[in-house]
């Protein structure tokens, strides 16, 4: 298979931003960045052998020093909210940057791990990125180590690895913030998308998109999407869960969650199909709602709902509500997860 890599632009600082490239027989390609270990490129063929890029990004590196939408953006150390911008770990308050309605959202819009150049280390079918977050970067404790890896598939099969250890006790929730549009990056509204969600409640949530703590049915609901439909159907209905946030942008609670991968969402639109799975808890559908107006790859026009993300996760300001899982790993601890985007026609 192989690895290309290629120039894609300076830093600030004149430092160079690469380009990752792999491509497969099955004529898939992904190609990744060391800014902010992002997902540029992700082209994948229909069942009519059109290979199109059915994701949202930029031509240019330095695209993703601003990158305000998180274009196939690796998250951390915390992805998604936290209420208040503070955490609590063994008795100790930590501060995060208040950075979303008096809350904090994907850790620092300026200065998080999708801002940061990361290391790269390449194999046949892999690209491994490596970061060393130090103690109190962004707020969060403790000395952090984390790898991202990339890896492409003879099954069509973009798999994203992580893998952290930190020397204190800390929050970990990292996620990969990529926007998909099945029928290609430049082809306008995401809402005749067909999507299943195996995920029997979701999440509610307040002004400020903070959880309320409930776990709460789906069933009989405009949140319902165990059974397929287009992203588009319910989305302007006048439902407080959607008013609140202009449309889907829920954590879902994955079914019959072990721990292990498991497959937890299909998408569906121009004959390709991606089915996602994940080891972790949750996943936020997200239907681009607030994507600005803005130039991206090929000169193409992105605004509202012109991609869409499932983000792999522990649920949303999970490291305050007791009654969800918890984010928090003790020094020396593991953090391993590895979600899946399968590709078939």
């Amino acid at each position: 298979m192989g690895i290309t890599v290629t120039q894609f632009g300076k830093t600030e600082l004149g430092k160079d931003i690469k380009l990752y490239t792999m491509k497969n027989s099955k004529g898939m390609e992904a190609a990744v960045t060391n800014l902010g270990a992002c997902l540029v490129n992700l082209l994948v063929p229909n069942d009519r052998g059109e290979i199109k890029d059915v994701i949202l990004g930029y031509d240019i590196g330095e695209a993703y020093l601003l990158n305000g939408c998180f274009f196939g953006a690796t998250v951390g150390r915390s992805a998604n909210r936290v209420a208040n911008a503070k955490f609590t770990i063994d008795g100790k308050e930590y501060s995060l940057a208040v950075n979303d309605n008096g809350n904090n959202l994907h850790s620092d819009f300026h200065k998080g791990m999708h801002k940061v150049l990361w290391n790269a280390e390449t194999g046949d079918n892999f690209v491994k990125f490596s970061y060393h977050s130090p103690d109190m970067e962004n707020g969060f404790p403790g000395n952090f180590d984390v790898s991202v890896t990339y890896t492409l598939t003879e099954d069509n099969e973009i798999a994203i690895k992580y893998n952290g250890i930190s020397d204190k006790k800390t929050l970990i929730n990292m996620t990969n913030h990529t926007y998909f549009n099945l029928a290609g990056h430049d082809s306008g509204s995401i809402e005749n998308t067909k999507l299943t969600i195996f995920a029997s409640n979701y999440t509610p949530v307040v002004a400020g998109a903070i959880p309320t703590g409930e776990i709460a049915s789906v069933k009989g609901t405009v949140m319902d999407f165990t059974e397929e439909k287009t992203i588009g159907r319910d989305i302007g209905e006048a439902v407080e869960q959607l008013l609140l946030v202009k449309g889907y942008d829920h954590n879902y609670v994955v079914d019959d969650y072990t721990g292990s991968s498991k497959k937890i969402a299909v998408a569906k639109a121009d004959g390709r199909i991606m089915e996602v799975f994940s080891d972790l808890p949750g996943v936020q559908f997200y239907a681009g709602n607030c994507i600005s107006p803005q130039e991206g790859k090929d000169g193409a026009l992105y605004t509202v709902r012109t991609g869409f993300c499932l983000e792999t996760q522990y649920f949303p300001n999970s490291v305050n509500d007791p009654a969800f899982a918890h984010p928090i790993f003790d020094a020396g601890q593991k953090y391993e997860t590895t979600t899946v985007y399968r590709f078939r026609t």
